[in-house]
Parts: structure tokens; sequence; C-alpha cells
């Protein structure tokens, strides 16, 4: 259980379909609006230093604009090579409008 949500965007700059990279107490976090359901994981791939968030997102996958690997936004793994290491996950509230992300 994280020890704290701390708010990172709000629901209307972040519609169906998009994602942003934030900082949330020091660590990058690609947060993800699939079909309204709000999903936050590490940014940076697991195979090289790239930023997903530069990627593609295709229903709750998100594709490494570097090498092509792509991720479950809802489990963290990896589904295409090269990446083999899953991406860490964080949970998601949504309160009055803003997205909230759980750390600790």
């Amino acid at each position: 259980m994280p020890d704290e949500f701390l708010p990172v965007a709000k629901t209307s700059d972040l519609p169906p379909g998009k994602m942003i990279c934030v900082d949330v107490a020091g660590k990058r976090i690609l947060v993800a609006n699939v079909d309204g359901v709000y999903y936050a994981t590490d940014d940076t791939c697991t195979h090289e230093d790239a930023s997903l968030s530069s990627g593609s997102l295709s229903g709750e996958l998100v594709k490494c604009p570097l090498h092509g690997s792509r991720f479950n936004l809802r489990t963290g793994e990896p589904v295409e090579d090269p990446a083999e290491e899953c991406l860490r996950c964080f949970p998601v509230e949504v309160r009055d409008g803003d997205v909230l992300v759980g750390i600790g």
C-alpha cells in the first residue's frame, strides 16, 4: 500500500489515448489514459534509457520509441522484444478531477 498519493495531472489535461511523463518524488513516471482508465508506470524503458512517453500508445500497450519494445500498462510486462524486464507499476486514483499516483 502506498504511503501517499500525489496529484500529477488534471483529468481534463489527459484525455483518452494520451500519455505524459511526470516527476513524482524524483521518479520519472508515465501516466496514461486508456479509455478513461488511468495507468502509471516507470517512464524509462527497461531495455535502454528511452522515455516511453515519447513512444506510442495503443490500447493498454505502450511502445518504446527507441527499439520498439511494447509493455502492458496494466501489468508492466513486456509483450515484445527486445525488453525482458517488467516496468514498475504505480497505483492511480482519480479525485475531484485530479489524477493521483501512489508512491512509497
